[in-house]
């Protein structure tokens, strides 16, 4: 079974405003997209510098080097975006260091900052920076750089497992009884950050979210007259789109942040930080970063590959290949997307495999994984394209080569961070819940594999968070690796519930594959109903340019797991060549095959859509 789609939600509903297959999306459109990815990116960025730094080694805080690092991060998303969008899933996908990479990290660094705080003669221990420019001294940077090291760790381990194919096989083998429980705790993870965020003010985050519930839900079929976007092809231009919905992330957050800003100006105290917030502190954080500076391998020092490295980083790799699958099922789903191939779920992953590889050699505390947050957004705002996560990617890039102007990303007020978890992270609970429906829910087998991974999920990370001296094996890397996995909810809520659906017996009605079985028997023995495949092949192939260069590697290991199989081609070769001689007896747009209608006996002309119809998520500006 393919994680994509247990079936083909959302089959004769109209698809996305801005993604519709009778238009192209306009520059100014993506532009205007790119910056509402670059404002929920920017959230998730600050919100993983700002958990993680404070459990680093204690030293006095230095703005400079807090801006370079949330530059190299920048920049290292947006390479990593780029190879996304050409070279893997081809699903638009934001890549950011997701909660997955933080939980080892903190793990890591908080085992760092208690063994560098006294050595076995209690006198404090100190090393020099590893750059001369650097103003990260002591501690702090060997700690930095075994963070690293985990991240460059995972990097590899996630290339391994996209390359072997392992990525796709556990896609194929998630039905919606593990989807529905993985994509739930996906969303009900960020519910700690999201509190702790909006707790230092609660009228911003609630203003924040009021504006988002109105725009997307209230006002979603709003159209502006003046919104009228030109066409990329021709000269005529669109219906007005729904204005504000398509940007009821950006407008809010864009309101809430120059409401702030006043009130800052006019000396208004709205917001109340208390000991735990006063060690987040952004203050000064662009002073004295530099205008321009180009981030390079080895800059700050190598990482540091030692056992504990080596344990967190299989933890982080775990964690993220999970979630990211999750996410490319959710994005998949969010926008009527064909469903996934294997070797586009492996191809994902080697992509994001590459990024971490190089945020760790970069010195950054955290790779590159798909947000689960922009995914989230896409589907809230019902817009989602391609060409605006390039665009959004080349803009990460730029900020990455300025850590001034990254700074500038630190003024966003916490609040805000806070509303935006709580608006973004609703859609992959309530998309999780909408998996239930394919399965039968009243069966107790059901019942119990939910309940028992989300509890489970929930139960152990609260656990090992307030007593984790409670987990030792005595040998210290075992302890980080155990610790770094069971405080992660992805995990646990994945592992339990696929081990439990594959594992404890069921009919196949009961489990929810029916839908899937069925058109299989609809296709006359093809694995995929005719016109599916040629879809997900425009959807997810490589580039065309590409694909004429590799047809013959791609059959031998370990290309043959990321390039779609010999009998995928040859069916899609045979599917055109009917395709063609049924255009010279049919009139025109009509076909002569015949699919069941999902749901009913009733027959239907089965249609390919052409290129120009596609989505415009997976055409390529």
């Amino acid at each position: 079974m393919n994680g994509g789609h247990c079936s083909t939600p959302g089959a004769g509903s109209p698809v996305l405003p801005s993604c519709s297959p009778q238009k192209m999306c306009s520059w100014m459109l993506s532009c205007c997209l790119a910056l509402q990815h670059l404002a929920v990116q920017a959230s998730l960025l600050c919100i993983f510098h700002l958990l993680l730094l404070p459990t680093l080694p204690e030293e006095p805080p230095h703005a400079q080097a807090t801006s370079e690092l949330l530059a190299r991060s920048l920049f290292a998303c947006g390479i990593s975006m780029v190879l996304q969008t050409t070279l893997g899933s081809g699903l638009p996908l934001v890549q950011i260091p997701s909660f997955e990479y933080l939980v080892p990290a903190m793990v890591l660094s908080s085992h760092l900052s208690l063994s560098a705080s006294t050595n076995r003669n209690g006198t404090a221990v100190a090393s020099a920076c590893p750059a001369p420019h650097c103003t990260i001294a002591g501690s702090r940077a060997a700690s930095l750089r075994e963070v690293s090291g985990a991240v460059l760790v995972s990097g590899l381990i996630q290339l391994v497992l996209g390359v072997s194919g392992t990525c796709g096989w556990a896609a194929r083998h998630c039905g919606p009884m593990v989807l529905a429980p993985t994509l739930s705790i996906i969303g009900l993870s960020a519910y700690k950050e999201a509190a702790f965020f909006c707790s230092t003010n609660w009228g911003v985050a609630l203003l924040l979210m009021f504006l988002a519930v109105t725009f997307s839900q209230h006002l979603g079929s709003c159209r502006l007259p003046f919104c009228a976007w030109p066409q990329a092809r021709g000269g005529s231009t669109e219906p007005p789109v729904p204005t504000l919905r398509t940007f009821s992330v950006l407008l809010p957050f864009a309101v809430v942040c120059i409401v702030c800003a006043i009130l800052s100006h006019l000396h208004v105290p709205w917001e109340s930080l208390d000991l735990a917030m006063a060690q987040l502190s952004w203050a000064n954080s662009t002073f004295h970063a530099p205008w321009f500076r180009i981030p390079y391998a080895g800059e700050w020092g190598w990482p540091l590959l030692t056992l504990r490295a080596l344990a967190a980083g299989i933890a982080m790799a775990i964690g993220c290949s999970m979630n990211s699958v999750g996410c490319y099922v959710l994005c998949g789903r969010l926008l009527r997307a064909p469903r996934l191939p294997p070797h586009a779920c492996n191809r994902g992953l080697c992509m994001e495999g590459l990024g971490s590889l190089l945020a760790g050699l970069l010195g950054t505390p955290g790779g590159t994984a798909a947000s689960i947050a922009n995914t989230c957004a896409a589907g809230l705002t019902e817009a989602g394209s391609r060409p605006s996560v390039q665009v959004s990617a080349l803009v990460c890039v730029v900020l990455g080569m300025s850590p001034r102007l990254a700074g500038l990303l630190t003024r966003i007020p916490l609040a805000v961070h806070g509303g935006v978890l709580c608006v973004t992270y609703a859609v992959a609970v309530g998309t999780g819940i909408s998996y239930f429906q394919y399965a039968d829910i009243d069966s107790g087998r059901n019942i119990f594999i939910v309940g028992f991974a989300m509890f489970m999920a929930l139960l152990v990370p609260r656990w090992l968070g307030t007593a984790p001296a409670h987990l030792a094996t005595g040998w210290v890397p075992l302890d980080l690796l155990f610790l770094s996995l069971l405080m992660v909810p992805v995990f646990l809520t994945g592992f339990l519930s696929f081990f439990l659906e594959n594992t404890v017996s069921g009919t196949v009605e009961e489990r929810g594959l029916l839908s899937e079985l069925a058109p299989q028997k609809a296709g006359a023995g093809n694995h995929h109903p005719r016109g599916e495949r040629g879809e997900a092949s425009h959807a997810y192939g490589l580039p065309a340019g590409l694909r004429r260069l590799l047809p013959s590697s791609c059959k031998a290991f370990p290309c043959c797991f990321l390039c779609p199989g010999s009998e995928e081609e040859e069916e899609e070769k045979k599917e055109e060549g009917s395709h063609a001689a049924e255009e010279g007896t049919a009139a025109p747009g009509e076909e002569t095959h015949l699919l069941p209608r999902p749901g009913s006996g009733e027959l239907q002309p089965a249609r390919r859509p052409s290129e120009m119809e596609m989505p415009m998520w997976h055409t390529v500006a």
